[in-house]
């Protein structure tokens, strides 16, 4: 299958590539020139003395060091950082990160509500705040049929019949429209009987939630003028109203400013003012191209090391499982009777325990660790593979060729390894990339969860946990959800190109 081989590469490429992040993204320095001598960060650890001469033995703070008047007085010293200057726990300085100097005022519209008092005979009694619906005056509705401004719905006039009718009747809401096709939203509360019957009936008439509420946003520079209009709402202002909000979105750059309530077009709106400024998480900006978590790190990174961590821990995952259950499902199958009896009940003991719990205790124990995780989660996983390699083996063990081996008088040991396991590995080959795939979505779920790998490690399932808490920072949950989808499905593809290569039927024919 061709797009498993694709598949295949393509994920090669991802690790590879992942297997080397310090020299793709990292706060290290992959080269430092310093006073005459090289130095590789990247690869040896330097202490801070060496380039301060301050006596300390810590870890040096190289970009505060690329800042410092010494090494930026002789122009033969040098820092070469990796293409992407960022490590993974590294927390972005909010001044570093450059954002247009201007304001920006947003203009919504305040969803227009009215009233309107109805008689038995489906006359208008009196009305409030309807004209932008009806495009009438409220002073002249007085004495009109509502069905001349807008058709109800039989089960409305139901509704109204049923409480002149002093019966009780559940809230209702339908949509209308007017004669300019203005749509209203029509409701009536829900009624309970009284004494005597109601001799109007006052509905409710506001616009649809689908209606826009933003009519429009200006971008206005620190010397008060207007950089950018979007929306026809602006230039039906007048000229003092544009001059005032211009004025106060001026003032912004001092610091908060309350927003404002003008009349436009009989509607109200309401202007916000408002002006960048980095909080986190913040949204994508030029330097970081999808965006920054709510430490300040940044999300490409973090992906990035975060896709060494998942395959790396669904590699050693399978393939310790694996090994296990192969291990297991051999001796079951290879000399059945008791044995394969007795491990078989043991088998299904293990496996009832309940391996959440037994994770969580161990994590309170000795704290959370990703050899802890790998063990914890190991010790179950192989059970699924022990079943598949049993029953292999009990079909292979009275197999003509192991049988001729038992009559040559070979040892068992080279009975296994030799004759019948590589007969019985189609079932692990086969579902190799499955399982890969299956403890990368485990780790993420464990990680989400808060039962995975301890912080400030690099994790997507952490990543996705951010975003649940940030619900509006949408970059937190699209772009590590986009980077396990695409490895799962490339794991997924490669998984049925294998097994479309040792499925016997494609071999077969009915002649």
């Amino acid at each position: 299958m061709r797009r498993a081989w694709w598949s295949f590469w393509i994920l090669v490429i991802l690790y590879g590539v992942s297997l080397v992040s310090e020299l793709v993204a990292g706060n290290q320095p992959l080269m430092v020139r310093f006073q005459g001598r090289l130095y590789f960060p990247v690869v040896r650890f330097y202490p801070e003395d060496v380039f301060t001469g301050s006596g300390r033995m810590t870890r040096p703070d190289y970009k505060q060091i690329a800042r410092n008047e010494v090494f930026r007085a002789d122009p033969h010293h040098r820092m070469v950082f990796p293409p992407i200057p960022y490590g993974p726990l590294e927390s972005v300085r909010p001044e570093s990160i450059a954002l247009p100097d201007e304001a920006l005022i947003t203009l919504s519209r305040e969803p227009v509500v009215g009233t309107v008092t109805l008689a038995p005979d489906g006359s208008i009694v009196s009305a409030e705040a309807v004209s932008f619906f009806f495009g009438v005056p409220e002073d002249r509705l007085a004495g009109e049929p509502f069905e001349r401004f807008g058709a109800l719905p039989v089960r409305f006039k139901s509704a109204l019949q049923e409480r002149f009718a002093n019966r009780a009747a559940p809230g209702l809401a339908v949509e209308s429209h007017g004669p300019d096709g203005q749509a209203a939203l029509l409701s009536l509360a829900t009624f309970t009987p009284r004494t005597t019957p109601p001799a109007y009936v006052r509905l409710l008439v506001r616009e649809p939630e689908t209606a826009p509420s933003v009519a429009g946003r200006v971008s206005v520079s620190r010397e008060g003028e207007a950089i950018a209009v979007e929306g026809t709402t602006w230039q039906a202002l007048e000229d003092a109203e544009r001059a005032r909000l211009l004025d106060s979105a001026q003032q912004c750059f001092g610091g908060p400013v309350p927003e404002e309530r003008i009349l436009v077009d009989g509607r109200w709106v309401r202007a916000r003012f408002s002006r960048d400024v980095v909080t986190f998480p913040f949204r994508p900006v030029r330097g970081h191209p999808l965006g920054l978590d709510s430490a300040g790190r940044d999300i490409l990174v973090r992906i990035l090391y975060g896709l060494r961590t998942s395959l790396t821990f669904g590699l050693l995952l399978v393939v310790a499982t694996m090994a296990a259950g192969i291990a297991v499902g051999a001796l079951q199958g290879y000399y059945g009777g008791v044995v394969d009896l007795l491990g078989q009940r043991a088998v299904e003991i293990w496996e009832s325990l309940p391996f959440l719990y037994i994770l969580i205790l161990m994590g309170s124990v000795f704290g959370r660790s990703f050899a802890l995780l790998l063990i914890c989660y190991g010790i179950f996983n192989w059970v699924g593979i022990s079943y598949y390699i049993r029953a292999e083996f009990l079909r292979l063990r009275r197999q003509p060729f192991v049988e001729a081996a038992w009559c040559m008088g070979l040892p068992a040991r080279k009975i296994i390894f030799r004759h019948i396991l590589p007969n019985a590995l189609v079932p692990v080959i086969t579902f190799f990339p499955f399982s890969l795939v299956g403890a990368v979505g485990v780790l993420a779920a464990l990680d989400y969860l808060g039962f995975g790998l301890p912080p400030p490690t690099a994790s997507w399932g952490e990543m996705l946990a951010q975003a649940q808490e940030y619900n509006w920072a949408w970059w937190l949950s699209l772009y590590p959800s986009l980077a396990l989808f695409i490895v799962m499905l490339l794991g997924v593809f490669i998984g049925e190109g294998v097994r479309a290569a040792f499925d016997p039927r494609r071999y077969t024919r009915l002649e």
